[in-house]
Parts: structure tokens; C-alpha cells; sequence
């Protein structure tokens, strides 16, 4: 068995590691912490083609496949991490969801800025009682005339400070059967965009209010029993939070080698003492080892969506190493990997959230024991018997 990229995916990546290094390798340290979105580079990756990668050339994308998406996650991450994260929203999570499942005439009102890099479509899911269990939303939508009227919060939704489409998952009606989902735009009567907060890796975020909301018939999504439909795109996002989380901890790693390479302390330079070979050592392989799954999952996409198992274990496996990898990398540099004046911290903390966002460690591990044992594991208790 190979395990090494083709040919022609070996060329895709070298042509977006040559763009990132000639575009996007200026600046990288600022715009991390930017507080802003960066408009002005979500723009210049729109137009050379690096939103939509794997979406039909009919619908504006690139015709390509989520290999090439994951591919160009990741060489750019390797550049800038927070450009990244504008590939990985023009390709990966609600978008993703929203092309499989849109209208001709939704996709004709929304894509072209989407793809233009000139708006955010951010996904209402998590609500104040609803994270992982994600079944026990309350957010509700009854249709009244040509309107849906929403009632109901989200919090924890990312670009939800900056976006101006929502992906929002309602009940319809009682049950997993009820939950569906409706796009809803800001400025939409009742719908409010709440005070930005922020999350420990600089992420903002702002809570999102619905108060009879009146949303168009026309922005149905998905209605009463989609829900099964929302979660296999939902699926297709952990390869996005994979390849940011491996690719910045590969980053990190990188980093930390030259560090390595060039920093003296009693007389050697650091990479001649054992203590410090063997995290290098361990890293790589941890590395090494989350790749071959996520590509494994990336590649089973090729045709159609992967599925979840895989996108699980892909998920799991790139967030622990890429968090191993970027924790030590830190412990290695010192003070340097500790400061903002270097890029590593920035990579702890964003790795760190991503064992969160997505799918947390714990919950990919119940999805993949089910894979193990064939079976579903509840996680609701039994219910009562009649007496």
C-alpha cells in the first residue's frame, strides 16, 4: 500500500505552499492576533480559487475534491494558521452543509458572496442546554402564512460576530423526527446578534436571540426530519477542524526545530540533548500517525461523503497530536514559544479549542466505539417501564 500523496496531489500541494509563501508569509504574526476578520485575505483566497474547492463548478466552486481542500488547509496553515481558517470556513462546516442541501434559488441568493469571500455563514447549533446532546435543542419554528417564527437562543457559534447568514438547527415539532434547520439572515425582524464574547484562543463570538423572529418560507433548509442529513455535512467538518489542528501542530513543530537547531545553552545546541530529541521524536511520530487517518478519511470523500467513523478517528487522532505537538513545542522554546512574539502559543491555544469545537474527545470516542462494537450507545438513561 502507498502512503504517499499522487502525483497530481503532490503538485496541487506545492502550487498553494508557493501561493502561501508569496502572499500570505508577510504579516502572519499580526494577523493571528488580529481581532478583526480579515476581510481584504478571505478576498484574495476567493480569488485564486481557494474557497469552494470541492464544491461543483456549477455552482461557483472548483470541481475539486476534499482532498484538495484538506491539502490547502494545510500548506497554508503551515504559512499563516489564521488564513486557515478562512479556507477551512470556505469549504468546510455550514457552507459545506448548505451546498449539499440548498435550493437552486437559496444557492443563487447566498453563494456568490459566500464564495467571494465577501460573507460568513455561521451554524446555530449549541444552545444553553443543548451542547454535545445536541438532540435536546429548544429553539422552535412554526410556520405562520409565508413566515417561520423562531423562538429561541444559540451561543458558542463560530464567525457568529461577523456573519451574516445563519445556518440555525430548529424544532419543528417533538422528537429527533422535528429537528430541521432554516437560514436566517441578520437584520431579520426578532433575530438579534448579542454582545461579542471571546474564547481563550482569541475566537469571538456573540450569542444569538430569536424572539418571533419572522424568517421566509423560502429559507427552509431542511425541514422536519432533517436532522440525519444535517449531521453527515456536520461529519464532513471534523476534516476541516483535522487538517487545521494537525497542520498547526506541524507549524508549531517546525518552529520548535529551528529553535532547536539554532538556540545554544551550555555550550550545545538544544537538539543535541537527549530529553529534548525524544519529544522531537515522539512528536513526529504522533504526527505521522494522525496524517495517515486523516487522509484515509479525506480520500474515502473523494466520491462522496466519508463516513463518520473515519471522520471520527481522524478528528480524535489529528487534535491529540496536534496538541502534543504544539504543547511541547512551547515547553522546548521556553519563553519564546510562550510569547505572542512567537506563533507557537498562538497554535496551543487554537488546537485547544478544537478539541472542543466540532465533536469533543470524549464524544468521538463513544462514535468510535460504536464503530468497534456495530452497535449504538445511548447516552440518555433508560427509560421508566409502565408499571
Amino acid at each position: 500500500m502507498d502512503f504517499n500523496l499522487d502525483e497530481e496531489h503532490r503538485a496541487y500541494a506545492d502550487s498553494v505552499s508557493r501561493f502561501a509563501h508569496q502572499h500570505l508569509a508577510a504579516g502572519a504574526l499580526e494577523r493571528a492576533h488580529a481581532t478583526e476578520y480579515p476581510w481584504e485575505i478571505a478576498r484574495l483566497l476567493a480569488d485564486n480559487g481557494f474557497l469552494g474547492i470541492a464544491f461543483p463548478e456549477g455552482v461557483g466552486g472548483q470541481g475539486g475534491s476534499l482532498m484538495h481542500a484538506v491539502l490547502a488547509i494545510q500548506e497554508i496553515a503551515l504559512v499563516c494558521p489564521r488564513s486557515a481558517d478562512i479556507v477551512q470556513a470556505g469549504n468546510f462546516g455550514p457552507i459545506r452543509t448548505f451546498v449539499e442541501y440548498a435550493t437552486d434559488d437559496q444557492k443563487r441568493r447566498y453563494l456568490p458572496d459566500l464564495l467571494g469571500g465577501r460573507k460568513l455563514i455561521s451554524l446555530g447549533m449549541t444552545e444553553p442546554g443543548a451542547g454535545s446532546a445536541v438532540t435536546e435543542l429548544k429553539t422552535s419554528a412554526v410556520l405562520d402564512g409565508d413566515h417561520y417564527l423562531v423562538n429561541g437562543s444559540k451561543i458558542f457559534s463560530t464567525h457568529s460576530a461577523d456573519a451574516e447568514l445563519y445556518l440555525a438547527y430548529v424544532r419543528f415539532g417533538p422528537g429527533l423526527d422535528g429537528i430541521g434547520s432554516l437560514l436566517i439572515e441578520r437584520g431579520t425582524p426578532g433575530f438579534t446578534v448579542g454582545k461579542a464574547a471571546a474564547f481563550m484562543n482569541g475566537e469571538h463570538w456573540s450569542p444569538l436571540y430569536f424572539e418571533n423572529a419572522r424568517v421566509p418560507r423560502e429559507n427552509l433548509l431542511l425541514g422536519a426530519g432533517g436532522f440525519k442529513k444535517q449531521i453527515s455535512g456536520f461529519n464532513v467538518e471534523r476534516l476541516g477542524n483535522a487538517s487545521r489542528s494537525l497542520a498547526l501542530g506541524r507549524h508549531a513543530f517546525n518552529l520548535a526545530r529551528e529553535h532547536a537547531m539554532l538556540r545554544k545553552q551550555f555550550g550545545r545546541e538544544l537538539c543535541e540533548f537527549q530529553g529534548l530529541q525524544w519529544k522531537f521524536a515522539d512528536m513526529w511520530m504522533k504526527l505521522e500517525q494522525a496524517q495517515m487517518l486523516l487522509y484515509r478519511a479525506a480520500l474515502e470523500g473523494e466520491h462522496r461523503l466519508p463516513s463518520a467513523q473515519s471522520t471520527a478517528m481522524a478528528k480524535l487522532a489529528c487534535n491529540e497530536a496536534g496538541w502534543f505537538a504544539a504543547n511541547e513545542a512551547l515547553q522546548v522554546m521556553g519563553g519564546t514559544g510562550f510569547s505572542q512574539e512567537s506563533l507557537v502559543e498562538y497554535c496551543v491555544r487554537r488546537i485547544r479549542g478544537w478539541m472542543i469545537a466540532g465533536g469533543s474527545l470524549e464524544m468521538l470516542r463513544n462514535r468510535i466505539a460504536e464503530g468497534v462494537f456495530d452497535r449504538s450507545f445511548p447516552q440518555r438513561p433508560p427509560k421508566a417501564r409502565a408499571a
